[in-house]
């Protein structure tokens, strides 16, 4: 489905027909900003995730503690968070998602989140998405949310979520919280193959520091509210989803790689005339993944020789001689060597953009592929520097 059938949205999550939302302050985080938010379906939704696939009508996310190392107390806790939902909601406990994220092995402080439950549930509102959003961060600087229609069948549909998460991002599965939702009717077992698919697509394809989450969580959401008939696997309808579906997860990725603790610069290295695919994300990782490649996007210096290095410890085949480099529309390296009359103060300014490609070719075969990432900079040392303290 082509991108301009996308009627793109204000708003995110809340968006979606049917979906509430709200956050609160529970006193998790020391700022007193908010940090318990919840998700909420009117109706029971078919509910995806990058691990499940089963029945769910709310989530649950808590931000400031990540509730990652804490042994049993933390599973408990975790199931406590779940059964109170439940119980304010009305709904079984078991559909109920839950997810946290923040600082790791310290225990979730279960007295706070207890007596903020209640006002959670209250503040449930079609116009509380922003404030899920903003419940949910952590370093984030500002909330992400995305949300589009697409007609499928005949009928209007609607999909719409939120995100978080600036740095522990690199992913092999997920990396950071996104919570999407929609009203089309999905048959069973059609979602969580789309979903993969999305993430697979959108945040796999997003790094900002190379490290990874303990906490990482994307889950859908379909209620069925659109009345379409049923999407099946494989069917054209499916597809159709899966375009919008693709189209919120990649705006939420790139916004949440923008947003990179201290960056400056979103940058899309793309790689192409690989070996394979498989080499194509090898080679794009790796040089979206280099320190001195980021450090070098951060001061605006063509320092190429560190593009070849990363492709060159990557596992994907390269031949020096043949790898060409261009930042956007600039050639600066062919044949393996800075090209003749190369014009670099035009490279400067490009590099000096907000947002820029440094475009790869291996001149080995037609694989390709891309990875987001961003500059690194003196701040994002400052701030993880101290990040507990």
């Amino acid at each position: 489905m082509a991108t301009q059938e996308l009627q793109w949205l204000d708003g995110g999550i809340t968006a979606v027909p049917g979906i509430l939302a709200g956050g609160v302050v529970a006193g998790i985080k020391p700022s007193g900003k908010k940090d318990l938010a919840l998700i909420y379906s009117s109706t029971p939704a078919r509910a995806a995730a990058v691990f499940t696939s089963n029945q769910g009508q709310a989530i649950v996310a808590s931000s400031g503690c990540a509730n990652v190392c804490t042994g049993e107390q933390g599973i408990a806790d975790a199931r406590e968070m779940t059964k109170l939902v439940g119980e304010l909601l009305r709904i079984p406990a078991n559909h109920v998602l839950v997810a946290a994220t923040g600082v790791i092995g310290i225990p979730l402080p279960m007295d706070k989140i207890r007596a903020a439950m209640p006002n959670l549930v209250k503040s449930l509102s079609p116009q509380g998405g922003k404030a899920a959003a903003e419940a949910i961060m952590t370093t984030d600087t500002h909330p992400k949310e995305a949300a589009v229609r697409v007609e499928i069948g005949g009928r209007p549909v609607t999909i719409g979520g939120i995100a978080k998460g600036v740095a522990m991002l690199e992913p092999h599965l997920a990396t950071m919280f996104c919570f999407v939702a929609s009203d089309a009717a999905v048959a069973r077992g059609a979602l969580a193959p789309v979903l993969r698919r999305a993430v697979d697509r959108s945040f796999n394809r997003t790094t900002v520091d190379s490290d990874q989450s303990t906490s990482d969580t994307v889950a859908v959401l379909t209620n069925g509210l659109a009345e379409n008939t049923p999407l099946e696997a494989g069917s054209r309808g499916i597809r159709q989803f899966a375009a919008g579906l693709d189209a919120v997860m990649t705006k939420l990725a790139r916004m949440l790689v923008r947003d990179g603790e201290g960056a400056t610069k979103l940058v899309t290295v793309t790689v192409r005339g690989a070996a394979s695919s498989r080499d194509a994300l090898s080679a794009a990782r790796a040089v979206a993944n280099s320190p001195l490649v980021k450090t070098a996007i951060n001061g605006q210096d063509p320092n190429w020789g560190r593009i070849m290095m990363a492709l060159g410890k990557s596992p994907a085949r390269i031949d020096p001689g043949k790898v060409a480099i261009a930042f956007g529309e600039e050639r600066l390296v062919e044949r393996g060597m800075q090209k003749e009359g190369v014009r670099l103060e035009r490279i400067r300014e490009i590099m000096g953009l907000s947002e820029y490609e440094i475009a790869i070719d291996l001149g080995l075969g037609r694989g390709e592929d891309r990875v987001w990432t961003c500059d690194l900079s003196e701040e994002y040392v400052r701030l993880n520097a101290k990040y507990t303290t």
